[in-house]
């Protein structure tokens, strides 16, 4: 029998549970290696004067079973704010049970209740899981955008005018 689902914001007092989520979705992603975030980042970061993002944690009774994580963006031709889902996660063990999916509605009710006007997000192109899971639930797979980052060294150079010409 499968345990009943329930959501919740996560607050300060979460910290250590979001950075452990984070962490199990990079291992999933096979970029574990690249996280650098500390308990402090993301208690600052997202619970501080001005949360960067929200985040919604899944349980399944009092287990931590999954995770979103996303923020406000903004679309010029819509003329409206949408919702960016930076990190998608549900834990190996409840996956298949329904819990991306509640995620996700979830997602989708507070773009509508707040009158954005679309919710995006990025998937690796090797996760076919996820793609699948994503075209069922009628999402588009917009194959002609390239995702694109600044980060490190190039964030720096560019930012003081040395990038790359």
């Amino acid at each position: 029998m499968a345990a009943p689902f329930r959501l919740a914001p996560a607050t300060r007092d979460d910290a250590a549970l979001v950075l452990a989520l984070i962490k199990g979705l990079a291992e999933y992603e096979r970029l574990g290696h690249e996280v650098v975030a500390t308990e402090d980042d993301i208690r600052r970061t997202l619970f501080g004067d001005r949360p960067a993002a929200e985040v919604v944690i899944a349980y399944a009774d009092d287990e931590p079973a999954g995770f979103a994580l996303f923020f406000q963006s903004y679309s010029t031709f819509l003329g409206r704010p949408g919702l960016y889902l930076e990190d998608l996660f549900v834990v190996e063990a409840w996956r298949g049970r329904g819990l991306g999916r509640l995620l996700l509605t979830h997602l989708a009710q507070l773009a509508v209740e707040r009158g954005w006007g679309r919710v995006e997000w990025s998937v690796l192109t090797w996760n076919e899981p996820a793609i699948g899971f994503y075209r069922r639930i009628g999402a588009q797979l917009l194959e002609e955008w390239r995702t694109c980052r600044l980060t490190g060294q190039a964030l720096h150079d560019l930012a003081a005018g040395a990038g790359s010409r």
